[in-house]
C-alpha cells in the first residue's frame, strides 16, 4: 500500500516555491502555496514579485481543477487586509477550499492570527506550526523588520586562511575564488541595500552593482562622515539603475552636499555617535522606515568592526591562502572576557570553488 504524502512534505514543496521570490519580493515575504486533493497536487503558487498577486491566489489562478473540498498547504498565514492586492483570505474563502495548512502565523500588526480566527469563522479547518522553523528561517529578515522596524544585516567578508582581509599593502584583489565573487553579487542581488564606507571607495573604487549573477541592483550606501567621496567615483554613476545614498553627519560641509546633490546623490544626513562617526543604530532605524529590510554590509575591517555586534548574520569566505603579516578582519572589540564574547550560532559550513564558506547568525 502506498503512503500518502504528509503535511509536512506538501508544505516542504510549499517552501521550494517561496525560494523562488528571493530577491524579488522585498519587503514582502517569501511566500509559496500547494493545493491538494486526494493526495495530488492540483495547483502552485508563490509571491513573484513586490506588487504582484500572493502565493494563495497565484495558486488558485493555477488551479488544474476545482478546488473546492481541497487542502491549501501556505507557508505564512494568509493576509487578511488590502495592501497591494486584495485579502487572501477573501478569495480562500470564495474557493470554497476544505482546509487550510499554515507553516507560520504573521507577526505583521494586521495578523497575528486573525486570517486563521476567519477562516475558521467560515467553516474551513485550519492546521498551523507545520515546519514552522524552516518557515521562520525563510523569512528572517521579513520578521526582524516587520517586529522591529529595523533592517536584517548581514556582514560578508573575504579572507586568507590566517584571518587576512588585505595584504599589509592594502591589496585584496583577489582573496576568494571566482565563484564566491559570484557568491557575493548572489548576496547583492539578495538584499535591499549594500553598505560600505568611504575607505572601500577611496581603496577599490567598486560598482556595487550585481554583474556575475542575474538579479536587481541593491540600493547602495556609503557612509562619508567628512563627504570624502570624489565625484567621479563609479558608486555615483548610473544612478538610474542603481541608487546610491551618501550617509554623513551634520558637521558634513554643505557645498560637497550640493556637489552631490547636482549629482542625483541622495544624501542622508543622520546624528554622529562620535565626532566623525555615524550613528549606526539610527541609520539602521531610518533606513527601516524606508523600507529597506535588509542590508548586506561589505567593506574594510573598520566597516566590519562596526557593524559585528549589530549583525544578524556574518558570512566568511575562507581561501585557502596564507599571507602572514596583512589586515585583520577585525579591529578591537573591546572584549575583554569570553563570556561577553558575541555568541552566534553556525548555520552552513560549504564550499565555493577553493574556498569554503562559513554562514553563522542568530535567532530572530
Amino acid at each position: 500500500m502506498v503512503e500518502r504524502p504528509t503535511d509536512e512534505e506538501f508544505m516542504r514543496l510549499a517552501l521550494g516555491l517561496a525560494r523562488r521570490g528571493l530577491g524579488f519580493v522585498s519587503p514582502n515575504p517569501m511566500v509559496g502555496a500547494v493545493i491538494v486533493r486526494d493526495g495530488r497536487i492540483i495547483a502552485r503558487g508563490y509571491h513573484h514579485y513586490f506588487g504582484g498577486d500572493h502565493a494563495e491566489v497565484d495558486a488558485l489562478k493555477h488551479a488544474t481543477e476545482d478546488v473546492r473540498g481541497a487542502t491549501l498547504y501556505v507557508t505564512l498565514e494568509p493576509c487578511r487586509h488590502w495592501g497591494k492586492t486584495p485579502p487572501c483570505t477573501d478569495a480562500i474563502i470564495r474557493s470554497n477550499i476544505a482546509r487550510v495548512v499554515v507553516g507560520m502565523l504573521d507577526p505583521f500588526p494586521q495578523m497575528q492570527g486573525r486570517s486563521i480566527e476567519l477562516l475558521n469563522r467560515a467553516g474551513i479547518a485550519t492546521t498551523v506550526g507545520v515546519l514552522e522553523e524552516a518557515c521562520r528561517t525563510l523569512n528572517e529578515p521579513y520578521l526582524k523588520w516587520v517586529t522591529t522596524g529595523i533592517p536584517y544585516v548581514t556582514v560578508k567578508w573575504a579572507q586568507t586562511l590566517d584571518g587576512k582581509i588585505a595584504l599589509a599593502s592594502g591589496v585584496s584583489r583577489w582573496i576568494s575564488s571566482p565563484p564566491s565573487l559570484r557568491l557575493a553579487h548572489r548576496l547583492r542581488a539578495t538584499h535591499d541595500a549594500v553598505l560600505v564606507g568611504i575607505g572601500t571607495v577611496l581603496a577599490d573604487d567598486p560598482q556595487l552593482t550585481v554583474r556575475l549573477v542575474k538579479g536587481r541592483n541593491p540600493v547602495r550606501i556609503v557612509l562619508d562622515s567628512h563627504l570624502r567621496i570624489p565625484p567621479t567615483a563609479r558608486v555615483l554613476a548610473d544612478q538610474d539603475k542603481a541608487r546610491t545614498i551618501v550617509v554623513t553627519t551634520p558637521s558634513a560641509p554643505p557645498e560637497r552636499i550640493s556637489v552631490l546633490v547636482e549629482r542625483g546623490v541622495e544624501v542622508l544626513t543622520v546624528p554622529a555617535e562620535r565626532p566623525g562617526r555615524v550613528d549606526l543604530g539610527a541609520l539602521l532605524k531610518t533606513l527601516g522606515a524606508r523600507q529597506i529590510s535588509s542590508v548586506l554590509v561589505e567593506g574594510g575591517a573598520g566597516i566590519i568592526t562596526s557593524f559585528l555586534g549589530l549583525a544578524d548574520r556574518t558570512i566568511a569566505i575562507i581561501a585557502p591562502k596564507l599571507v602572514g603579516r596583512g589586515k585583520d578582519v577585525a579591529g578591537v572589540l573591546e572584549v575583554d572576557n569570553l563570556d561577553r564574547a558575541t555568541g552566534l550560532t553556525f548555520r552552513r559550513v560549504y564550499r565555493s570553488g577553493d574556498d569554503v564558506v562559513l554562514e553563522a547568525g542568530r535567532r530572530i
